[in-house]
């Protein structure tokens, strides 16, 4: 059992900044890849910024150079931090995990959270 959890939303206005945590908990033998998602009303999920177990991060061109992901491997979480925030980024926001549940297969899994609301407006 795998359990994904976002905290860290909520209502900010433009400019302003917020920082999302993600934290993954239960049988978890490796903790790989992890992303931040989102999807706002009418419109399709879409990748914001992942992070390789390695560190290797990728971001969606839409938030190059203002968001910024990190990951705390003792802690087995990620985080978003969200700077210089914008209306268009206002958005429910997902965490996904991917995730090996045992010694004896190699198997990965994903997990994904039940999401946090982003709200960016005066």
């Amino acid at each position: 059992q795998v359990q994904v959890v976002e905290s860290g939303g909520g209502l900010v206005q433009p400019g302003g900044s917020l920082r999302l945590s993600c934290a993954v908990s239960g049988s978890i033998f490796s903790l790989n890849a992890m992303g931040w998602y989102r999807q706002a009303p009418g419109k399709e999920r879409e990748l914001v910024a992942t992070v390789s177990s390695g560190g290797t991060t990728n971001y969606a061109d839409s938030v190059k150079g203002r968001f910024t992901i990190s990951r705390d491997n003792i802690k087995n979480m990620t985080n978003l931090q969200m700077n210089s925030l914008k209306p268009d980024d206002t958005a429910m926001y997902y965490c996904k995990a991917n995730v090996r549940r045992s010694a004896w297969y190699v198997r990965e899994s994903e997990y994904w959270g039940q999401g946090t609301q982003v709200t960016v407006s005066s």
